[in-house]
């Protein structure tokens, strides 16, 4: 996910998570109008291949700033072991300290996924703040206070509970995804979400739906009801052709 931040003629570009090779990364930004040295950060979630597969490589390739918890680093030793030996090292995430990347500040959230320290985000332009909340399998207190008075938030909606019940899936990867360490459901992104202070959140889109196990109808229609919007006014986020530019107060988001 790209989140590109503006002040001026300032404008701070963040990635979120990098799961594609080179070739695909760079076919997508072209799309934007843009170049992977364009971006001047990449914030890796966790350790797990559709996060972080081609993070270590964009990042060495386009010398950009790459940002992770010490965990994911021991999670994704493998991958980044070219990375280190060319003498590169990632900045480290504190879980419970925010960071500041060109005037923009990133909060780091703990979040119970099934990896070794996985974090989700809030950015925090001072103008807007965006939530970043997907890859986890269990919300609590503690996320509602981290993600409240958002203006915009990307919310997991994963999977319908009926659907990853009858599916093919062998019974020990149902139990994985519909267990406290990995995904939240329509319904447990609904039941958090209602919970939430939403009093400036202008923009919400679902986001890791499944393709085998839910629908964007079925997301959207569990997040409008929580929010109390329309269907058409909950955004997905799709595999495949991703998310359109969102502006939020001076702040765009693109899932590439």
């Amino acid at each position: 996910m790209l989140v590109e931040c503006a002040d001026g003629d300032r404008i701070v570009r963040l990635l979120v998570d990098c799961g594609f090779g080179l070739k695909e990364v760079n076919r997508r930004l072209e799309c934007l109008g843009l170049q992977s040295g364009d971006i001047d950060a990449l914030l890796v979630t966790h350790e797990h291949g559709d996060h972080v597969g081609g993070a270590y490589r964009l990042a060495a390739h386009a010398n950009i700033k790459l940002y992770m918890t010490r965990g994911t680093m021991r999670g994704s030793a493998m991958l980044a072991k070219s990375f280190l030996e060319a003498g590169r090292s990632p900045h480290w995430i504190d879980p419970d300290c925010a960071f500041e990347v060109g005037g923009v500040m990133v909060m780091p959230v703990r979040v119970p996924h099934d990896a070794l320290e996985p974090v989700q985000f809030v950015i925090d332009t001072g103008a807007a703040r965006l939530g970043i909340l997907t890859d986890l399998g269990h919300t609590s207190p503690h996320l509602g206070r981290m993600f409240t008075r958002l203006d915009a938030l990307v919310l997991e909606a994963n999977h319908d509970e009926q659907m990853l019940a009858k599916s093919d899936y062998p019974a020990s990867l149902k139990r994985r995804i519909g267990g406290d360490y990995g995904h939240l459901s329509n319904k447990q992104a609904a039941a958090w979400l209602a919970g939430v202070d939403q009093s400036r959140l202008q923009t919400l889109a679902a986001a890791h739906l499944s393709q085998q196990n839910n629908t964007s109808e079925l997301a959207c229609h569990a997040l409008a009801q929580a929010s109390g919007r329309r269907i058409d006014e909950v955004l997905v986020a799709e595999q495949e052709r991703g998310l359109a530019w969102i502006d939020v107060l001076q702040v765009q988001v693109q899932a590439v």
